[in-house]
Parts: C-alpha cells; sequence; structure tokens
C-alpha cells in the first residue's frame, strides 16, 4: 500500500511540474502505477483521452528508457518535439536519420542520456536493433496504435503481428498496448501476440462529449461541405475524408478555388508530396486535408476542429478513429457525414463482391450493417455509438444532430412496399433512378422501352417526390431488405417477403418532410461546433495564437508544441497578470513558465484590455518584480534556456525494493508548492449536491441550446461540489470558472448550492 501511494505521489508531482496538468484523468494513475510498478497492461482509450501520459510518465519514473513503438514518422516527430519543449531527453529512431544521426541516438541510449525513444515497428525488428536493446537500460516498451496487431482490426499492420519476439526476448520489462479501438477479437489478439494473458486491462469511457456528431443526405456534397466550413468552422483546421484518391483531389483543388487553404492527401501521392501536405497541416493553423484514411493515424494535432466525411467509412470502429481525431484538446468540435443511396449500394456490393473468407464477410457485414443502422438513427447518436463499444449512457446528450433537431418518423410501410412492389415487377435489377422514375409515373425512353409504364406500379408513388423516394430506397438498401449488385441493379432480399405480405410494419425517418431548423438553431449549432471563446476574449486569443505560431516558426515546430488552443484559451479568459497565475493555468509547465512566460505575460498586457479576474487570491498575485523573482529562481536552477539548450535530465524512482530516489538536475520542490492552488474542498463532493449541479447545468443547455460542457466541464462540476461555494466570490478560482462564466451562472449556481446544502 504504501509502496503505492508512494508511486502516485511522485507520478503526480511530475506530472504538474513537467506537463503543467493538476491531476490524472479518469484511469491514468492506475495505469501508471501498474506499469511503473513492473506491470503489464492492455489500455483502450479514445482518442484525445491521454493514453501517451500512461507511458510517458512511467517511463521518467522508472530506470532506464522507455521504447515506444509507433507507426508513423510524422508522429514519432510530433512527440519528440513535444516531449524536448517539456525538458524531456527524447529522441526517434527511422528512416529519416543520416548514419551518423543513427549512431549518436544509440549511443545516447547506451550512455543512459535518453528517456524516451519512439521506433517504428520494422525498426525495432531489425537484428541490430534488438541486440542494441537487449544491452541498454530499458524502462518499459509502448505498443501505440495495438489494434495493429490484429487481422481484425482496421488498420491491420504484419510488422505489428511480429511483436511477439518482445515477450520472447525481453519477457521482464513491462509491456504497454494502447488503442483508441478495439473490439472482443481484436482484444484477444493483442493479448496473444503482445503476451499479455492475465495482465488488467483498462477501458475508458469512449464519450467525447466536446465532438457534435451529425450525418445528413447527401444532396451536393461538395458544396455542403463549403456552406458547413463557411458557416461553423471558417479559418479552423480539419480533416475531409473521401472513399477514392480521385475524390480527394478534387475536393481539395474545389475547396481551395473557394478560398478555403485545402491540401491533398493519398498514397498515391509521392512521398515527397505526402511529407509535405502532412508538415503543412501540421505546422500551420487554418489548412484543411482533404484525405482518403491513409492520413490521419497518430496525427497528435490537438485543434483540429472538425473532422468530415464526404463517403461512408467502412465501419463504426474506423468512423470512430476517424472523427476522434478532431478535438483532441477537449474544445467543441464537429464530426459531419454526408452519405447517399449511392454510397450504401457500393459498400454493400464491395462486400458482396470481396474474396475474403466468408467468417471474415460475415464480420464485415455485421459492422457495415451497424454502421448503416448508426447514419439512420432517429435517436441519440451518441448513445448509439457508445452502446456499440459496450457502454451505456443514460441520457441523451444534447450534443448530436438527432438531439439538436430531432428527426420525424412515421409508418412507412406503404411506401416500403410499393417501392419494394417496384423492384421485384421490373425484375430485380434495375437501379434507383429508373426505380423512382416507375414509382413517380415518368414516361421515361427508358420506361417504354422495357414496358414499365404498363406495369400495375407505374405511377404508385406520384403523391410523393423523387428525393422521398431515393430515401426510402436508401434506407431500404441500408436495411438490408434490398440489396444492389455488381452494376448497381436493386434485388429484393429474403427478409423484404414479410414486409411484402403485410406481416410487419416499417417505421423510417421523414427526412423529405423535416423543417429546416430555424436560423436561430443553425447559428446555435454553428457557435457549438467552434471553440468557446467569447467574442470579448476573442482579440488577445487571436493575438496569442499570432505569438504562437510566430514562436513555431522560430524553432520549426508545429504551434501547438508551444501551448495547445486550450491552453491560450484559458490564459485569454484569466488574463493573468504574473508567472504565478500564469502557472496556474493548465498546460503551462515549468519549463513552459520559464521559457515563455513572459513573452505571454507580454501580449496580455498588450491586449489593452484589463484583467479579467478568475485570479489566485490577492495575497497569492506578485506584480513586475514578482515576475523577476520568479524567472530568477527558474533560471537559476535550470541553470540555462530551455529553447536553445538540451532537455534536462529528470530524476526517475528505483523499484521498490531500491533506496529512494535522488531528485537531480530538475527545479526545486518549493517553486511549484503554489503555481497550482485550486480550493481544498470544504467537505466531501455531496452526492446531492453533484445531482443538483447537473439538473442545472441540463436547464441552462436548454435556455441557451449550448452543449453541457460549454456551461461548464465535469472537471469544474466536481470542483464546486468540493468547494461549496456560497458567494460568488468563492467561485474565483475554481477550475474553469472565469469571470465569464460567473457573469453569466454565478447566481444560478449558488443558489443551487444554497438550496441544495441549506435546504
Amino acid at each position: 500500500m504504501s509502496t503505492s501511494l508512494s508511486t502516485d505521489g511522485q507520478a503526480l508531482a511530475l506530472l504538474e511540474r513537467v506537463w503543467g496538468y493538476p491531476a490524472f484523468r479518469g484511469v491514468q494513475a492506475e495505469i501508471v502505477r501498474t506499469v511503473t510498478e513492473g506491470g503489464n497492461a492492455l489500455v483502450l482509450m479514445p482518442t484525445g483521452g491521454g493514453k501517451s501520459l500512461c507511458y510517458q510518465v512511467p517511463s521518467l519514473l522508472r530506470p532506464g528508457a522507455g521504447i515506444v513503438v509507433s507507426p508513423l514518422i510524422a508522429l514519432m516527430k510530433d512527440q519528440v518535439d513535444t516531449l524536448r519543449q517539456l525538458g524531456v531527453r527524447a529522441a526517434f529512431l527511422n528512416s529519416t536519420l543520416s548514419a551518423e544521426g543513427v549512431r549518436e541516438v544509440e549511443s545516447a541510449l547506451l550512455a543512459h542520456t535518453l528517456d524516451l525513444l519512439y521506433v517504428a515497428p520494422e525498426r525495432l525488428l531489425l537484428p541490430r536493433t534488438l541486440d542494441l536493446l537487449e544491452r541498454a537500460p530499458v524502462a518499459l516498451f509502448a505498443i501505440d496504435e495495438a489494434h495493429c496487431v490484429s487481422q481484425w482490426g482496421h488498420d491491420f499492420r504484419p510488422e505489428y503481428g511480429q511483436l511477439g519476439v518482445l515477450p520472447e526476448r525481453f519477457p521482464h520489462i513491462p509491456r504497454l498496448a494502447l488503442t483508441a479501438t478495439a473490439d472482443d477479437r481484436t482484444r484477444a489478439d493483442i493479448v496473444r501476440v503482445l503476451g499479455l494473458a492475465g495482465a488488467p486491462q483498462f477501458i475508458s469511457s469512449f464519450d467525447r462529449p466536446n465532438i457534435q456528431y451529425r450525418v445528413g443526405p447527401k444532396e451536393g456534397p461538395k458544396t455542403q461541405l463549403l456552406d458547413f466550413i463557411r458557416t461553423e468552422h471558417p479559418g479552423d483546421a480539419g480533416i475531409v475524408y473521401c472513399l477514392s484518391r480521385r475524390s480527394v483531389e478534387e475536393t481539395a483543388k474545389w475547396l481551395s478555388a473557394q478560398g478555403v487553404e485545402a491540401v491533398a492527401y493519398h498514397a498515391g501521392l509521392s512521398p515527397r508530396e505526402r511529407n509535405a501536405a502532412q508538415e503543412r497541416f501540421l505546422n500551420e493553423e487554418g489548412l484543411v486535408v482533404a484525405a482518403t484514411v491513409a492520413f490521419g493515424m497518430g496525427i497528435d494535432k490537438p485543434n483540429v476542429r472538425f473532422v468530415a466525411h464526404l463517403d461512408l467509412p467502412k465501419s463504426l470502429e474506423g468512423y470512430y478513429q476517424e472523427t476522434g481525431r478532431a478535438g483532441r484538446d477537449g474544445l467543441p468540435s464537429t464530426a459531419w457525414m454526408v452519405y447517399g443511396l449511392s454510397d450504401v449500394v457500393n459498400v454493400r456490393r464491395m462486400l458482396a463482391q470481396s474474396t475474403a473468407p466468408e467468417d471474415v464477410k460475415r464480420t464485415e457485414a455485421a459492422k457495415l450493417d451497424a454502421l448503416l443502422t448508426y447514419c439512420e438513427a432517429a435517436t441519440c447518436r451518441r448513445q448509439m455509438l457508445l452502446a456499440y463499444f459496450g457502454e451505456t449512457l443514460r441520457e441523451p446528450c444534447g450534443n448530436c444532430d438527432a438531439c439538436l433537431n430531432p428527426p420525424r418518423v412515421r409508418d412507412a410501410t406503404r411506401e416500403a412496399q410499393m417501392a419494394l412492389s417496384a423492384v421485384v415487377r421490373t425484375g430485380n435489377r434495375f437501379g434507383a433512378a429508373h426505380l423512382t422514375d416507375v414509382l413517380l409515373g415518368r414516361e421515361t425512353e427508358k420506361v417504354r422501352a422495357m414496358g414499365h409504364h404498363q406495369l400495375p406500379t407505374f405511377g404508385v408513388g406520384s403523391a410523393h417526390d423523387e428525393k422521398t423516394w431515393r430515401g426510402v430506397l436508401r434506407q431500404l438498401v441500408s436495411l438490408a431488405y434490398l440489396s444492389a449488385d455488381e452494376h448497381q441493379g436493386l434485388r429484393a432480399t429474403g427478409k423484404a417477403r414479410a414486409l411484402l405480405k403485410g406481416e410487419e410494419t416499417l417505421t423510417l425517418r421523414e427526412e423529405a418532410l423535416m423543417p429546416k431548423p430555424a436560423r436561430s438553431s443553425r447559428e446555435r449549432s454553428a457557435r457549438a461546433g467552434r471553440a468557446p471563446v467569447d467574442a470579448a476574449d476573442a482579440p488577445l486569443f487571436g493575438a496569442l495564437r499570432q505569438w504562437r505560431l510566430s514562436k513555431a516558426r522560430e524553432q520549426g515546430v508545429p504551434p501547438y508544441v508551444i501551448f495547445s488552443d486550450a491552453t491560450l484559451k484559458t490564459v485569454a479568459e484569466l488574463r493573468p497578470d504574473s508567472l504565478h497565475t500564469l502557472g496556474s493555468v493548465s498546460g503551462v509547465g515549468a519549463r513552459k513558465l520559464e521559457s515563455y512566460g513572459a513573452e505571454v505575460l507580454e501580449v496580455v498586457r498588450g491586449s489593452g484590455q484589463p484583467s479579467a479576474g478568475g485570479r489566485l487570491p490577492p495575497e497569492a498575485e506578485r506584480g513586475a518584480a514578482g515576475n523577476a523573482a520568479v524567472l530568477g529562481v527558474l533560471r537559476a536552477s535550470a541553470g540555462r534556456s530551455a529553447v536553445s539548450s538540451p532537455p534536462l535530465a529528470i530524476s526517475r524512482s528505483q523499484p521498490a525494493s531500491a533506496a529512494p530516489p535522488r531528485e537531480v538536475g530538475f527545479w526545486p520542490d518549493s517553486l511549484f508548492s503554489t503555481t497550482r492552488e485550486t480550493p481544498a474542498p470544504t467537505d466531501a463532493p455531496a452526492p446531492e449536491l453533484t445531482e443538483a449541479l447537473r439538473e442545472l447545468r441540463k436547464e441552462l443547455c436548454r435556455e441557451t441550446g449550448q452543449s453541457a460542457f460549454v456551461i461548464f466541464p465535469n472537471a469544474t462540476l466536481e470542483a464546486i461540489a468540493g468547494r461549496q461555494p456560497r458567494t460568488l466570490n468563492d467561485l474565483r478560482g475554481l477550475p474553469g470558472m472565469g469571470e465569464k462564466r460567473i457573469e453569466a451562472y454565478g447566481e444560478r449556481i449558488i443558489g443551487a448550492v444554497l438550496g441544495t446544502l441549506d435546504g
């Protein structure tokens, strides 16, 4: 017990000093403890959930270097750049290094002067690398994107399947497998290949509450996409997924012609072209990438504000993985998709024509059915998505299209029978366009030539329009009442028989008759899809982003490596006037405070706006003299600039049986004892108060049209429940309670607290 407490304390202190975070999230602390103390683990955590900390922190606490198996060169560089900014000694081994560069990294590893080393699976499997690792001090092995070991995963890579060499050659070194998505079969493969039998499996919530999920019918997809970007995400970074390379290039070219900065990325481009596109995406603000699924795995850019699909993905796993690349910083983001009948026909036909074994085809068919059911849903999309991964969301999320603008549904049995009858009577071989002509009673040349104008079904659907019938046919294909042949001809399946005979009924979405949302509703949705920076804070937020871009270009790193959007947003709301206050911002660790603190304060002062509150208590605040004093302590103890010097050595703990570790080469503990003064709770959080605050938040959501996490996130709710504030002044200093939120919701919050505790 004492060992765990000691490990937890060291891990938390390291987290705050290096990363600037006051606490671990969810199961992170338990994972860090397990691996630090020498155990293996399998981690399923959503994209943006903080997987990297689960191996980075133990790598710094254990003796030796953490070896991270990573699938993409760009991801390795990104992670290493980020870690070096934090003062961590990180490096990578991949094909971008010269022979001399490889030797330097290998020498550093053997000399115990590396904390983390990133390698591709292909490089790891080389005899030279395996021999090197047997001679080097290794803290742990972290296998990122671990679903790649399984042929049942959506990104199978044969090299990952050979990583069974790790438990064979290094049985006593902890192994940590991490992925964002893995069904039971994929998980079983990960356990088998990586030798994780008996290891604990940590499964975090798959919910990404900051992502707004939206799916709609395809009605001119590029125009729909442009309207979406211009209305909701102008100037934001985003990814647009297309099924084909041709569509990727056409979409990127068309967006650029319309004034949206966009580039194409797909496997058909040369390596140089792909690298150039990826580098631009990582290093520029507001760039849109049109891509096939070849782009994105391992992309670490936290401020991707939207992910759009112009074509259906292959499964809900793929969809979840791809949409999860939006909003890794926790700020509001959008997962937007349009699809049509041709998409459904194409994916079903491709599956039917697949040469895969029958058991694989059955599995893929089930996954496709789940995806199509999700697309056609008339109820909360988040509930359906989470249910697919075995998680229950008790109430509708309030942050998807089905919650914000609920679709109407109705008994469409008669329309379905008309459509199915037309399919059968025309010979089970014609496509949707011809069937629609028959149903509407259009005597086209083809209809007359086939004699279909004389069928009993000719014109029976004239009471509806073409859009309605295409929607009915699409849903019948999605629900497997119709199947498609290689020429996109539709055929009634055995499932249709009961419906045609009137033995069952069918309820469908009434898309064609859905009222368009009022302008105010659309505007609320647009606001919910963008970063929640109030108009008063937007100028300072923009100035901070410009400063960040300038610093990033100076150093040749992506802007988010300097600071995330979430951190800059907090700075813009808080407007700190001292290093001490700036140090209280989540994401501002010791090295970054020393490197950038004075410049950030200059940007804040130069904004011409007064400090807006949300500060630490007045006795803890310092003026210009205090800033100089803090900087002096930092520089004296660090001894050099974080930007121009090698990363600092970070002391690490020894195994539980060893002597206590010595603190070496880091800043003194005393400097950080007050950098993050979240008020201590007056009592343990009262369950009834937590529930009352949740009810208040729901009420505010209904009144404002905003999502729950925009009103105040769960972390803020929990902090309020712990502090139990009784005055507006008591709210100041709580995480997430800036002056804007206090002004907007403070009275209501205090009313809820007093009504619950004193009522």
